[in-house]
């Protein structure tokens, strides 16, 4: 098949998805689903996950997806919140979350103020989309394409991406031919972050494949 040289997964936000009208932001009270494309790659949307899964399966995806400390929480708050009215907008999700978890997390922390349902979106969003699922085999798919010579950059912008770009990198350096071109990942400078605030929390790794022969 055809090789390529160069593969560059930027795993950031396109402002286009955020005005789409499918609940990805809480700026705006909209329905609850949360699929890139006509249909959810998982099979389900945001407001089914919420108003189906059980108290355990939705803290469990709270936490693994989203980091989010206060998972069993929310995921009691939701039960509670679902046998009175099932979820159907944003701002509903975005209410519940808010009043379970402490003043002190809703306010932020550092004087970066965030919406305490940020982690709960993010989780919901990674998968109603299958996005590490679909991250996976991107990279494999990429690397099965790749020229020797060519190299693989990905740009993410959150922990739980990075943690699967870093393991199938290191994966690739110790058990094919991969070499690795940063020992740690590339982040932003402050001048960057400053005239660029989303660009905060971006991490870039890349790897090489290097010839059968080295």
């Amino acid at each position: 098949g055809r090789q390529v040289n160069k593969v560059l997964f930027d795993l950031g936000w396109n402002m286009a998805q955020l005005s789409s009208g499918r609940g990805f932001s809480f700026m705006y009270d909209e329905p609850l689903n949360m699929s890139y494309g006509a249909k959810p790659r998982s099979g389900f949307t945001a407001a089914e996950a919420l108003n189906l899964w059980s108290e355990s399966t939705i803290a469990d995806a709270l936490f693994g997806y989203g980091d989010e400390r206060y998972a069993r929480r929310i995921a009691k708050a939701i039960i509670a919140r679902r046998k009175i009215q099932p979820f159907a907008t944003t701002h509903e999700l975005v209410e519940v979350v808010s009043d379970s978890v402490p003043a002190a997390y809703r306010r932020g922390s550092a004087g970066r103020r965030i919406n305490p349902a940020t982690k709960t979106f993010q989780a919901l969003r990674i998968a109603v989309n299958d996005e590490l699922g679909a991250l996976k085999s991107g990279l494999s798919a990429a690397w099965d394409a790749l020229a020797p010579g060519g190299r693989i950059a990905a740009i993410t912008f959150h922990s739980i991406e990075d943690r699967i770009v870093k393991r199938y990198f290191a994966a690739l350096a110790k058990e094919k031919s991969g070499k690795l071109l940063y020992k740690k990942p590339l982040t932003p400078s402050a001048a960057e972050v400053k005239s660029n605030p989303a660009s905060h929390s971006a991490k870039l790794r890349a790897i090489e494949k290097q010839s059968p022969s080295l």
